[in-house]
C-alpha cells in the first residue's frame, strides 16, 4: 500500500505543478538555448585546442580548421543571449511562484551575465583574432606561419576561456534544476 500512495502522491504533486503548454514551449525554448550556447562555447574551445595541435605539428591546417575560422560572426554562439530573455519570460509566466528574490534566480542570471562578458570580451574576439591570422595570404592553411605569430598561446587562452564558461554554464544549469 505504502508503494501504491506513494505513487498517487507524486501524480497529484504532478498535477498540482503543471504549467501551460505557453510555459512549456518557453521552458523548452530557454533551455534548448541554453544547451545550444553551451555546446557552442565547448566547440570554440576544441577548435581552438585543434589548431593549437597543428600548430605545433607543423604543415598545412586541416580543411576543418580552416573552414570553422572563416571570417564572419559566431551567431551559434550568440543564443546564449536568447537564455536570458526565455527565462525572464519563465518568470513573468509562472504566476508569482518564481521571482528575482529567488537566490537560485539572481544567482543563475548574475552567473550567466559573467559567462556572456567573458564570451563577448575574449572567447569571440580571439576567434575573430584566429580568424584574421588564419586567412591572411602568407599564413593560409600554413601552422609555420602561425607558429611564427604567437598563435599557440592565443589558442590556449580561448580554450581556457572556453572551458571556465563551459563550468559556469553548466554550474548554472544545476542551479536552474536543482531550485535551491
Amino acid at each position: 500500500m505504502l508503494l501504491v500512495d506513494a505513487i498517487t502522491g507524486a501524480a497529484q504533486s504532478a498535477t498540482v505543478n503543471d504549467h501551460s503548454a505557453a510555459y512549456d514551449l518557453v521552458l523548452l525554448a530557454h533551455v534548448l538555448s541554453a544547451l545550444i550556447g553551451l555546446v557552442a562555447v565547448l566547440v570554440a574551445g576544441g577548435f581552438a585546442l585543434a589548431l593549437r595541435a597543428a600548430i605545433r605539428r607543423g604543415g598545412p591546417l586541416p580543411e576543418s580548421l580552416i573552414r570553422y575560422y572563416r571570417p564572419g560572426v559566431n551567431w551559434v554562439g550568440r543564443m546564449l543571449f536568447a537564455v536570458p530573455v526565455f527565462g525572464v519570460a519563465l518568470i513573468a509566466m509562472s504566476g508569482g511562484r518564481w521571482g528575482w528574490s529567488d537566490a537560485w534566480v539572481s544567482g543563475g542570471m548574475a552567473a550567466w551575465a559573467a559567462v556572456a562578458m567573458v564570451a563577448e570580451g575574449t572567447l569571440w574576439p580571439g576567434e575573430r583574432k584566429l580568424q584574421v591570422v588564419i586567412a591572411e595570404p602568407p599564413g593560409v592553411g600554413t601552422a609555420g606561419a602561425l607558429s611564427a605569430s604567437g598563435t599557440s598561446g592565443h589558442c590556449l587562452t580561448i580554450a581556457m576561456c572556453a572551458g571556465g564558461c563551459a563550468v559556469a554554464l553548466l554550474a548554472v544549469g544545476v542551479l536552474m534544476v536543482a531550485k535551491p
